[in-house]
Parts: structure tokens; C-alpha cells; sequence
């Protein structure tokens, strides 16, 4: 008589399951995000991945800025683009780094007379990487704040940052929920959660979230990793945590970046999938503007592109 081992039991049951993707509904809202290119390749390149991304109907598309406003001009001039010659709805990175509140408040003013109307308020770090986070002395002391100013500007849709890991300068989950709490009342409409690699790590948070009486729209962000030495350097800056299985996968595929990617998108789309399995319908993608990781989680997990109402209406 054979013996079967619980191991074995369970491979067993894996194999007859239902497969994971198959014939998901697709009522899942999805987001993207984007940076603001420092080229005309990088341009280039960012086009493609917005016009590829398009057909999907997101519920927004956001613009990152950068540390100290370096890049502030080229994230209103892809925001504005997107607002413009897009279906898309874009939402404009804001952060309280090295500005007075009357210069952020202009950035503001200028967003909305372009039509944007939704921004995500950030605290921001510091231009150098490694320095501890200052307050301008004339500017907005932290996101909360920032969220206030904005609120009494216009109505704006205000998103912010959650960690489900802890911020590296938190001090812990409690103090990481009271600042969640504090945005949250100061008139932010949803926060979008830093980049994560386990599905417990966000249900764990979603969990810590509603028992401190949370009850807005918390967004879990995906980063499907395309670039594996780039992704450590992010994770190290903001407390996210690689698995050691995660990290094993990876090994030896340095020159190999076609098998990098089905990787890449294996790893993400089985987390979406698990998350959505949990009653998650919906996502925010990192997308390092780049589409096709994107696309085809997005794909797996149900979604059709749609006639866009532009090129429709041409």
C-alpha cells in the first residue's frame, strides 16, 4: 500500500484546483502611476506606456515629482498632457520639500486652472538620500498639513501614502495609523499603500486600519519588479521587505531580462490574485513607465481594454 505524505496531499490538491485566472470577472478598479521622463527617449517611452495603459480605463493615472521640486516643471507638463490629450483622469504628485506653503499653493493654483483635480500629498524626503526629513521654515510642516492647505484651496481629490510595513522613520504601526488618521481627517479622500511583497503584509494593515475606525479607501500598491537591483535600493529606502524566496527566484537572471520579466509578472499577478481572493477590487500599479507588466497582471485579473471616448469620437 502506497503512503501519501501531507506534502504530497497538497501538491495533489493544487494541481486539481480551479487555475487561479481563470474567467475572473474583471470588476476590479485599477490606477497607474508614472515619473515625469528626463529625455525625449524617456519621453518616448512614457508615451507608450500611457497610450498602452489607456484603453484600460483606469480610475486615475498619477505623476510622481521630485525630492525638492526637481522635477516640478516636467511633472505639470506631463500632468497637464495627460489631462489634455487623454481620457484619463491625472492626479499630480505634491510634497512639502524645500517650498513655502505660498510656493506650493501656486503649484496648487496652477493644477487646477489646468482642470487637474485630484493631487497626492506627500511629505516628501529630502533631496539627499539618507538626510533626515526639515520642514521649510515657511512651508507646510508634513502631509497633514499639506492636506489642509489643499482642502482650502478647492475641493480637490487628495490621496495620500499608507505603509503597511511602517515608514522607516515611524517609530511603529501606531504612530504610522495617528499619522494616517491625521490626513485622513484633514480632507484626504483615499490613501495608496507603498509597494509591498506579500499579500499577509496588506490584509495585516487592512486589519490594524479598520480597527483603528479607518474606514476610507486604502489602495494596495503594486510594484511588478522589472528591475530587480532598482527594486532592492526602493525597498531598503522604505521599510518593504523582499522575501528570501522572492530574492531566490531572481538569481541568475541578471542577462536574461525576457525570463525577468515573465517572473516579474508571475510573482505580481499571484499576489493580485491572492489580494483579490481577500475582497480587494482594487489597484495601484507602479508601473516605472513601463506597460507591459502592467497590462498583463491587469489582463489576468479580468480587465478589457475599452474604446477610448477620444479616439471614438474622432
Amino acid at each position: 500500500m502506497t503512503t501519501i505524505t501531507i506534502p504530497q496531499l497538497a501538491e495533489a490538491r493544487r494541481a486539481l484546483e480551479e487555475p487561479l485566472f481563470a474567467d475572473l470577472a474583471g470588476d476590479v478598479g485599477i490606477s497607474f502611476e508614472f515619473f515625469p521622463p528626463k529625455s525625449e527617449k524617456m519621453e518616448a517611452q512614457l508615451w507608450d506606456a500611457i497610450r498602452t495603459l489607456e484603453p484600460l480605463g483606469p480610475d486615475f493615472v498619477s505623476v510622481t515629482y521630485g525630492a525638492g521640486g526637481s522635477t516640478r516643471e516636467r511633472t505639470h507638463a506631463t500632468v497637464a498632457r495627460i489631462q489634455r490629450e487623454t481620457s484619463m483622469n491625472a492626479a499630480a504628485h505634491l510634497t512639502c520639500v524645500e517650498a513655502t506653503k505660498a510656493e506650493i499653493d501656486q503649484v496648487a493654483e496652477e493644477y487646477w486652472a489646468a482642470g487637474v483635480r485630484h493631487i497626492v500629498a506627500l511629505r516628501g524626503d529630502m533631496p539627499t538620500l539618507g538626510q533626515p526629513y526639515q520642514a521649510h521654515p515657511g512651508g507646510y510642516e508634513n502631509a497633514a498639513a499639506l492636506v489642509a492647505g489643499l482642502a482650502r484651496l478647492h475641493p480637490f481629490e487628495i490621496s495620500v501614502a499608507a505603509y503597511p510595513e511602517c515608514h522607516p522613520e515611524s517609530g511603529g504601526h501606531d504612530v504610522d495609523l495617528d499619522n494616517l488618521k491625521r490626513k485622513l481627517d484633514a480632507g484626504a479622500t483615499r490613501a495608496i499603500t507603498q509597494f509591498f511583497f506579500s499579500p499577509e503584509a496588506y490584509f495585516r494593515f487592512r486589519d490594524r486600519v479598520a480597527a483603528a475606525g479607518i474606514t476610507a479607501q486604502i489602495l494596495p500598491g503594486i510594484l511588478p519588479v522589472s528591475n530587480v537591483a532598482q527594486t532592492r535600493k526602493f525597498a531598503s529606502a522604505c521599510g518593504a521587505e523582499i522575501p528570501a524566496w522572492m530574492d531566490r527566484l531572481f538569481e541568475g537572471l541578471d542577462d536574461h531580462p525576457a525570463a525577468r520579466q515573465l517572473v516579474a509578472a508571475t510573482i505580481a499577478a499571484e499576489m493580485c490574485r491572492r489580494l483579490y481572493a481577500g475582497g480587494v477590487k482594487d489597484f495601484h500599479f507602479y508601473t516605472l513607465n513601463r506597460a507591459e507588466l502592467a497590462y498583463a497582471i491587469c489582463h489576468m485579473l479580468g480587465v478589457r481594454a475599452k474604446p477610448s471616448e477620444k479616439v471614438a469620437a474622432a
